[in-house]
């Protein structure tokens, strides 16, 4: 079979070491020759962002930081940064934090120094989300990718097993997605496979042993590779789901990736059958849904969209935004009835089919 595809792997440096984030913030704002930083991170993480910040000259503290990123909170960041002549945005905390110094680096190009809590991943991506109205747009530029990611996971020690889960389960769909997404290629499926690989060995041991370095860093290990091929390989069929479930009902993200990833594997995993081989190597299972299962299991996955506030009168409205955005070349036919029996299920969290 001739192999033939075209690749592009994003500019950003990245440093992963456990126990050594507030040395590496301080490098890596040194080296970027930045002098006003301003620092993004929620009031829930002060005691963690302190000490990573005490050594930089901070020229602004910004703590206002929102689910999905509500235009008018982007707006105040925009403004605050302006207002403080800065010229370097740390942000500190998962995607919401990562969100919304994205959003400030769109319109203002300056750089961005990610220090994830979480395994979101967006921080390894050039994608930016705002929402505006009930609505979720998303985009690709270049100004949002941070120009450098410091991973440490004894920064993921604090978070709870139950939503350590789900941001591992939402990191492990970024893995999912990009064996079929629209700009997917043979690197994009490499670093997800590994990522599968690397998250189902760590998620467990998270669980078991929360305070364990080992499985911390398994999974933040794993959510980079997811995210890295997600980056690259795009949005396919289960974020636009989960986008549109968001910016309509603002439903909170990674729970909602958890619920709605094994009904998109069921749907699409028949129809690509080469890929579907390789996820259940990577589950070490004898097809990608069982070992998905499996996982889920172990975990206590989140189990139903109904639990997070969707209700089941929500779901007609989801189905036609939804088939507005499907991607054209999503492996498996999506309709409204496919459309909308999938997201029933996952409302009620039956076993996916």
């Amino acid at each position: 079979m001739t192999v033939r595809f075209a690749h592009e792997t994003l500019p950003q440096q990245v440093v992963f070491a456990s126990f050594q984030a507030a040395e590496h913030v301080t490098g890596e704002v040194a080296r970027l020759g930045a002098s006003r930083p301003m620092v993004i991170a929620a009031e829930a993480e002060s005691a963690l962002a302190d000490p990573l910040v005490a050594a930089l000259p901070v020229a602004v503290r910004h703590t206002e930081v929102m689910m999905h990123v509500p235009a008018d909170v982007a707006e105040r960041a925009r403004k605050a940064a302006e207002e403080h002549a800065v010229d370097v945005l740390v942000s500190i905390g998962g995607g919401s934090a990562t969100g919304l110094a994205k959003a400030v680096a769109l319109t203002t190009g300056l750089p961005i120094v990610a220090v994830p809590t979480t395994y979101a991943g967006s921080e390894a991506t050039n994608v930016w989300g705002l929402t505006e109205g009930g609505r979720k747009t998303t985009g690709i530029d270049a100004r949002v990718l941070p120009r450098a990611v410091v991973y440490d996971a004894s920064l993921t020690l604090s978070l709870p097993v139950p939503l350590s889960v789900a941001s591992g389960l939402n990191a492990l769909a970024h893995c999912v997605d990009s064996m079929w997404a629209p700009r997917t290629d043979p690197v994009d499926q490499a670093l997800a496979v590994e990522g599968i690989r690397a998250l189902r060995e760590g998620l467990p041991s998270v669980v078991r042993d929360p305070r364990g370095i080992e499985g911390r860093e398994q999974t933040l290990y794993g959510a980079w590779m997811a995210a890295v091929a997600f980056a690259s390989a795009g949005s396919g069929l289960h974020h636009k789901i989960c986008h549109v479930l968001g910016g309509m009902y603002n439903l909170p993200h990674a729970q909602t990736h958890a619920v709605v990833l094994p009904y998109v594997l069921a749907l699409n995993a028949p129809a690509v059958p080469d890929s579907e081989r390789r996820m259940a190597a990577a589950f070490g299972a004898a097809s990608a849904l069982e070992g998905l299962q499996r996982l889920r299991e172990q975990v206590d996955a989140p189990r139903a969209l109904r639990d997070y506030g969707l209700r089941q009168t929500d779901i007609p409205a989801a189905v036609d935004a939804v088939l507005a955005a499907v991607p054209p070349d999503n492996p498996a036919p999506v309709t409204a009835a496919s459309l909308e029996e999938l997201l029933r299920r996952a409302w009620e969290g039956s076993e996916p089919r």
